[in-house]
């Protein structure tokens, strides 16, 4: 890599140590002086930046046509069917099917619609055709005697670049073209009453405002849209240029400038260039927007379109309905990779396999906590906790509303804390480890995902917990006591515990009364000069019904003032109990 000499630090702040970099920027204008700065738009107030969302748009899901025309191997008949029913059954009630005059395949799959009850009757169908008579003509041939209600969708692009460059017009003469495809199409289809109309002028958010108002006005005049037939105005970001709060004010623009408003759905088609499709779609809904074309996770030409599954999901976290379900994303998920031969990516909002997935330990530690209150609140109002507002940090929404389940939620690496693994032992065995046990404990997890350099399973978190507290694969050290016998019962005027201990092969009994067994056996042990204090004791257990097992946990402070855990487990509470003292017993006389 190569860098520039240094340039001066005058107009930079001195914290800012940044240096220019080799980088040819100069050669590209920004979104100002292409658009903004030649074509100023009317000063009017801005409403959007106050606007709120408050229900959801029209979604039409392009993603059999726009996305397929994107993929390196389109989509055979059999995925455009399997993709096409899953929109139906998630809800979506236009959905734009193909370009039938550009592919055989698209004006079969048309036809198709036509011919059988793969599209129920409350799905409106979309085709698309740019301004020529004799694509028309196709495209309004490959819906005949389709019943639903159809939208024929026609292109041009209007932006000076692509007018001069690519179809060698002025503006004059571009217009008549529109014109004259627009009269071709309400020539062709204008009597049909199942048939609405859309014009999008494509690369609208590079075209001059007021050429493309011009162009949108005459339109809508020779469709004579009207409330009672409206005519969709698309407003493409074909090629994202600028930051989302230019093209909110273009939206605004159209919204509050376009003449037979009453009589026309402002619908918006953004693209994904500069990563903001997304935002760039919400802020022209909050901006008049009524209708957004996209596709489902994001596919499209280059970076994509925008995706209509993170923007539904994102009302969906903010209390809207998306009029979308959801309900089973990763079954959606599938059939979307399957169709597109495409992955989703595992951080890509909402439906990625690690969205849900915290590694880090602050992180794990503070769900690990929502979730506890979630279950305490649901608990004290008496009511499911699917029901009851959903407040844990670092979850935007409740996987389980979108058939996601918590065992993925917190996973454990070198990353992760003592949050983290408490939460994985509680959820995979029952365990619920003390707070003072978690710290000590997340130590020795670091170690092993330090050394192994992967992740750590419930599995091995438990095997981890077993070989650095229950195990004694060492046994008793050389001439260090071990419990033979512990036997307990009530008196009838307290309890009694017998403690029976082998010492250098010789048995020292000893009774202890009003006490339990655990102070009974340090005071046994501390007779056979092995002094230990327990701190505290938590006992936990394991499994369920009748597989289920105690697990004890000491923390231990041994003659050297030196204090430590220790455990144990068993069938037996008593015999869990004992058995970590004693394994706390042989690490202090090991020292």
């Amino acid at each position: 890599m190569t860098h520039p000499a240094p340039a001066s630090t005058a107009t930079r702040a001195s914290w800012n140590r940044q240096q220019p970099s080799p980088m040819p920027s100069h050669r590209y204008r920004d979104a100002f002086a292409r658009v903004v700065l030649p074509h100023p738009l009317p000063g009017t107030e801005r409403a959007w930046p106050n606007a709120r969302c408050t229900e959801a748009p029209l979604w039409v899901p392009v993603d059999l046509r726009d996305g397929n025309q994107a993929l390196a191997e389109p989509m055979d008949p059999e995925r455009k069917r399997r993709f096409f029913a899953l929109m139906v059954e998630m809800g979506y009630r236009e959905i734009e099917v193909g370009y039938p005059s550009a592919s055989q395949t698209d004006y079969d799959f048309v036809r198709l619609i036509a011919e059988s009850d793969l599209a129920p009757s409350d799905v409106a169908i979309v085709v698309f055709t740019p301004a020529r008579r004799d694509l028309i003509e196709r495209t309004v041939e490959s819906i005949a005697d389709i019943t639903n209600d159809v939208v024929i969708h026609m292109y041009t692009a209007t932006a000076p670049d692509w007018r001069e460059t690519v179809l060698g017009r002025d503006r004059v003469e571009l217009k008549q073209l529109i014109l004259d495809g627009a009269g071709d199409l309400l020539e062709l289809a204008g009597h049909l009453p199942n048939v609405r109309f859309q014009f999008s002028p494509e690369v609208f958010n590079l075209t001059e405002p007021d050429y493309v108002l011009e162009v949108c006005d005459a339109v809508t005049e020779l469709w004579d849209a009207r409330p009672e037939r409206p005519v969709i105005i698309n407003l493409p970001a074909t090629v994202e240029i600028a930051t989302p709060n230019v093209y909110a004010d273009q939206i605004e623009y159209m919204h509050r400038a376009l003449a037979r408003r009453d009589g026309i759905i402002l619908s918006v088609h953004p693209h994904n260039d500069r990563g903001t499709g997304v935002a760039c779609a919400e802020l022209a809904v909050l901006a008049g927007a009524q209708r957004v074309e996209g596709c489902i996770f994001g596919n499209g030409e280059r970076t994509g379109n925008v995706d209509i599954a993170t923007l539904a999901l994102n009302l969906h976290a903010q209390g809207v309905d998306p009029m979308i379900d959801f309900s089973h994303i990763d079954e959606v998920r599938r059939t979307v990779e399957y169709c597109n031969r495409i992955e989703v990516h595992p951080r890509h909002p909402y439906v990625g396999d690690l969205v849900h997935t915290a590694f880090s330990g602050t992180h794990q530690d503070a769900i690990k906590k929502g979730f506890a209150e979630h279950r305490s609140r649901a608990a004290a109002a008496g009511r499911p906790e699917s029901e009851i507002d959903w407040r844990v940090p670092y979850l935007p929404i409740d996987p389980a509303d979108i058939g996601r389940s918590y065992d993925a939620v917190i996973r454990v690496n070198s990353q992760s804390g003592k949050g983290g693994i408490a939460y994985l032992l509680e959820t995979e065995y029952g365990i619920e480890l003390p707070r003072r046990f978690q710290i000590e404990f997340a130590r020795r997890v670091q170690e092993h995902t330090d050394g192994s350099g992967g992740e750590a399973t419930a599995a091995e978190l438990w095997r981890i917990l077993e070989r650095e507290y229950i195990a004694d694969a060492a046994g008793a050290p050389l001439g260090a006591p071990t419990l033979t016998a512990c036997d307990t019962h009530d008196t009838g005027f307290g309890s009694r515990t017998a403690i029976t201990l082998l010492c250098d092969g010789i048995e020292h009994a000893t009774v202890h009364d009003g006490v339990g067994p655990v102070a009974a056996l340090t005071a046994a042990l501390a007779d056979a000069g092995v002094v230990i204090e327990v701190l505290s004791l938590h006992q936990t257990s394991i499994g369920a019904g009748s597989h289920v097992r105690a697990l004890t946990l000491v923390e231990c402070r041994g003659a050297d003032g030196q204090t430590a855990w220790s455990a144990g487990c068993d069938p037996s509470v008593l015999t869990a109990s004992t058995a970590a003292v004693m394994r706390a017993a042989h690490a202090s006389f090991g020292g």
